[in-house]
């Protein structure tokens, strides 16, 4: 896999904290650990970085073996999935070997270990946070598309809509929360049309879950677009059923009817 561009490392990914938990986990040559997702996404779009994931082509063990080795603490926030925190000087960075999906339910799924960023980048919701970066800045695009997708302001599903819906309906809900804090222009066809036909089986997700999304997208700059568009799908109607708080579900509510 080789890089499509090269970015200006920003502060975060020049921080001791980060570049000792990179030192740790990737030996020279090749990168066997990357940052992923949000923070390469953001960092593309020149946004502010919060959270900082890693994708590792090493097995949880060997992640805390080397962890320990460069004595950085760790937790095992998800070991079972593939999981580690290491946290140093009081920044956590969450640590997850590459993975495929082997069976899912819609909220959980069963997942086997894998070498391959490509099979592992299949596995996540949208193109943009299949984006890869090393320590030094070079940006990897494994499916070629999340790059050009990112710059041109696409929400898209990796691969099928309905079938990454199906993986965890809770993806309805970060499909119109992406688009408004991402998206430009109208958001995807295929994209609404899979949103639409799963949007009963937000039902099965937990009210917890379901909130914390839904106040995810009450926070955007102007949720009202976002809320529109909703309503025009038939989302907000599963609200109650999908054990919606029902004081988030007011508040929604009131900004549609603004």
């Amino acid at each position: 896999m080789k890089p499509t561009q090269t970015i200006d490392p920003p502060d975060w990914m020049t921080a001791p904290q980060t570049r000792a938990v990179m030192a740790a986990l990737n030996d020279q040559g090749l990168p066997q650990t990357m940052f992923v997702g949000g923070a390469v996404r953001n960092a593309l779009l020149g946004k502010p970085v919060s959270d900082i994931d890693l994708a590792t082509l090493y097995t949880p063990p060997q992640v805390i073996e080397r962890l320990e080795r460069a004595a950085i603490r760790y937790i095992p926030t998800g070991i079972d999935h593939g999981t580690i925190t290491a946290v140093t000087e009081g920044r956590g960075f969450e640590v997850t070997t590459l993975r495929r999906d082997v069976e899912t339910d819609g909220r959980r799924a069963v997942i086997a270990f894998t070498t391959d960023w490509a099979e592992d980048a299949a596995r996540r919701d949208f193109t943009m946070n299949t984006l890869l970066a090393d320590a030094q800045g070079h940006v990897y695009d494994p499916l070629g598309q999340g790059l050009s997708d990112l710059q041109a302001g696409r929400v898209v599903f990796v691969g099928e809509p309905s079938e990454r819906i199906a993986e965890d309906y809770l993806r309805i809900l970060r499909f119109f929360r992406f688009h408004a804090l991402y998206g430009r222009g109208a958001p995807d066809a295929a994209a609404l049309a899979a949103c639409r036909e799963a949007v009963s089986h937000m039902a099965k997700l937990s009210r917890e879950r379901v909130t914390q999304e839904m106040t995810k997208i009450l926070g955007v700059d102007d949720p009202t677009p976002t809320l529109t568009l909703m309503f025009a799908h038939g989302v907000a109607k599963e609200f109650e059923s999908a054990a919606f708080d029902q004081e988030s579900f007011s508040a929604f509510c009131r900004l549609q009817n603004q």
